[in-house]
């Protein structure tokens, strides 16, 4: 059985939410806090026992805190705050390394960083993670894949593959357009489309390297459909191009 924990947010968006029902829902003691105040009366609200605190109240009644600011608030809020050594404090926060998060928040030392999707609070969300890999596993893991990174330099490159998704999902609309054209049923095109995609998908093998080119070559076998759609892609040039804007993505970062 799980050893509840006492976890804190600071801020309370799209991202933070999530979270913070998956970690209340695991049984854990969850404090947010009042920065979006509407989404906090929900949270405090939704029947899980979260609590709803200033900032130093987070602080103060909580071991674990999640850091779901953004970078230019963060720097306003954090010299008003009082941290402990005991702290273990979680950052979702772009651009902002794990150094400067230590300094503002000593006397705590233990600090990691994540990249969350909101649909982790379902499960299936990879979550690369910079630093100990605790609180992640204890709180999170169960229904998501941690990844380990040997650098937290690298947390730049899966924000930049993160960007996937759009490109799918616009591959993916435009496929379900033409369905919805082709049979006068533009609903029934993106639920075949959506489900189609989301059912192969979800009962994929996703653990190592190779396991997707393998699943592609497996469908795109001779004289088969998926081949014809694999060579077309391919003349024009489209998986050629994707590691250049990725890494321009990436880029853009710095």
């Amino acid at each position: 059985m799980t050893t509840p924990q006492t976890v804190g947010f600071l801020g309370t968006g799209h991202i933070a939410a999530p979270m913070a029902r998956l970690v209340a829902r695991a049984g854990h003691r969850v404090t947010v806090s009042q920065r979006n105040h509407e989404t906090a009366r929900a949270l405090a609200k939704s029947g899980l026992r979260i609590g709803v605190a200033d900032n130093q109240g987070v602080l103060d009644s909580s071991d674990i805190i999640f850091i779901c600011l953004r970078p230019a608030v963060w720097s306003d809020v954090a010299p008003d705050l009082n941290w402990r050594s005991g702290h273990k404090i979680v950052s979702v926060m772009a651009g902002v390394s794990l150094t400067e998060i230590a300094l503002a928040c000593a006397p705590a030392t233990h600090v990691s960083a994540t990249l969350p999707l909101g649909f982790l609070e379902v499960g299936g969300c990879p979550l690369p993670v910079a630093g100990p890999v605790e609180p992640f596993a204890s709180l999170l893991g169960h229904i998501n894949p941690i990844i380990p990174l040997a650098a937290e330099t690298e947390l730049q490159s899966y924000f930049a593959a993160s960007a996937l998704i759009s490109g799918v999902l616009g591959l993916m609309q435009s496929g379900a357009e033409w369905l919805g054209e082709a049979t006068d049923n533009p609903d029934a095109g993106e639920m075949y489309v959506s489900n189609l995609i989301s059912g192969y998908l979800g009962a994929l093998e996703k653990t190592k390297a190779g396991e997707l080119e393998a699943h592609k070559w497996s469908l795109a076998t001779p004289n088969t459909l998926n081949l014809q759609m694999v060579e077309a892609l391919e003349k024009r040039g489209l998986f050629d191009d994707l590691p250049e804007i990725l890494s321009k993505i990436s880029a853009s970062m710095e």
